[in-house]
């Protein structure tokens, strides 16, 4: 997905830097990431699920909070209270580009940033929190044995992640003081709540707290045994997923008209892991699936082969015209199973030069209902009538261009 360098200015004038995911193609909706405690707009998972989101058609605005990652400005004078600010001026910077944010999503702390924010900002219809804390003031756990000397000093340096970070007593009050429950109660917008049951830094309990707290529309997700991080590349994928997958049912998408011509609209096919096959396959912006090829093909097998598709059409084209038919004649059709084989081989199909190979389709038709056999017959030649059948049957042009 085309990415671009972002910068706005923070709550307090620093400039922060931001990266904007952005579709290859329509763009159907905003969303506005935040990041965890330290953490910045470039950890993996908020990589993963941001390119996942732009390649359906939503696009991401991440950014380093003031302070951190290549964000100016000093972290020490930061606070929970500044990083909501901050949020909110990402917005602002989002809605003078034309592309106003309807989705916030926040990792970690960043997710108790994200619902406050939600309250302050208009159009927002859906906020996830991703491993969030019901209370900003979980934090101080990861400093608990330095809290002495940041209350008696005025600030103190701490090892958070490996890292050095002075932590401000200004912070420390300002997240003991900070609280989420009108906020949930107040929030405007659909919530979806994402956690592990075995994460190690915010426990599962916050998650019930969050839920509880809000009003519907509200959903909660397990994550399995995700670590609190999503570093898992295959975790991160599943939250996206789900992000994109709920996001269609809570958020206004508007897709653009399809192309004269493409009365179904395009169907886009980007790579989405350039070490083997995988691609991500989005027919509007409802439908969205995975290709892929088998393992022993060098694939990952996490979706249809491209040859498995095109039974699939060839099926599904199949059952579909037999149900019109029969709906149309009043026959009583009760149920339709459609088995579809091919028997060319991925490896021979891949080799260059090889001669001409003839593609064989094998129907399977099952019919369940009180038919006579003169209507089984019948609708045996319907079959033949299915317009990818005749597609496939006869020859078809296909037109290639380079995109500029």
């Amino acid at each position: 997905m085309p990415t671009e360098k972002f910068t706005f200015p923070g709550h307090a004038g620093h400039d922060l830097a931001a990266r904007l995911d952005l579709p290859d193609g329509p763009h159907l909706a905003t969303a506005l990431f935040a990041h965890c405690f330290t953490c910045g707009k470039d950890i993996a998972a908020a990589r993963r699920i941001s390119a996942r989101l732009a390649a359906v058609g939503i696009a991401v605005l991440r950014f380093d909070f003031t302070g951190l990652g290549h964000s100016d400005g000093d972290f020490e004078n930061t606070s929970f209270t500044s990083n909501v600010r901050d949020l909110e001026n990402a917005a602002q910077a989002l809605s003078a580009r034309g592309l106003s944010p309807s989705l916030l999503i926040g990792h970690s702390l960043g997710g108790a940033a994200v619902i406050k924010a939600a309250t302050h900002l208009a159009g927002i219809q859906g906020v996830v929190t991703i491993g969030a804390p019901a209370d900003p003031s979980h934090v101080i756990e990861n400093f608990a044995e330095e809290l002495s000397s940041i209350q008696a000093e005025g600030a103190a340096e701490v090892c958070l992640g490996g890292r050095p970070f002075r932590i401000s007593a200004g912070f420390v009050e300002d997240v003991q003081s900070t609280e989420l429950d009108e906020a949930l109660k107040s929030l405007n917008a659909a919530l979806l709540v994402l956690h592990a049951p075995r994460d190690q830094i915010v426990s599962i309990d916050n998650a019930a707290t969050l839920f509880m707290g809000a009003k519907h529309p509200k959903s909660f997700v397990t994550l399995d045994d995700a670590d609190h991080l999503i570093s898992r590349a295959s975790d991160a994928e599943y939250v996206a997923d789900v992000i994109a997958t709920w996001a269609t049912k809570y958020i206004n998408l508007t897709p653009p008209a399809p192309p004269p011509g493409a009365p179904e609209g395009i169907v886009r096919v980007s790579e989405a892991d350039p070490r083997g096959f995988l691609q991500d396959v989005q027919s509007g912006p409802n439908h969205h699936t995975l290709a892929d090829e088998p393992l022993a093909y060098g694939g990952t097998n996490k979706g249809m082969s491209p040859y498995g598709f095109l039974s699939a059409g060839l099926g599904a084209c199949t059952s579909m015209t037999i149900r019109m038919y029969a709906r149309r004649k009043g026959w009583p059709l009760d149920h339709v199973r459609v088995e579809v084989s091919h028997d060319k081989v991925h490896a021979q199909d891949a080799e260059t030069g090889a001669k001409n190979r003839i593609d064989t389709f094998r129907r399977e038709i099952h019919l369940t209902g009180d038919l006579d056999a003169d209507q089984r017959q019948r609708l045996l030649e319907i079959a033949d009538r299915c317009p990818v059948h005749r597609t496939l049957e006869n020859s078809s042009q296909i037109e290639t261009v380079l995109a500029g």
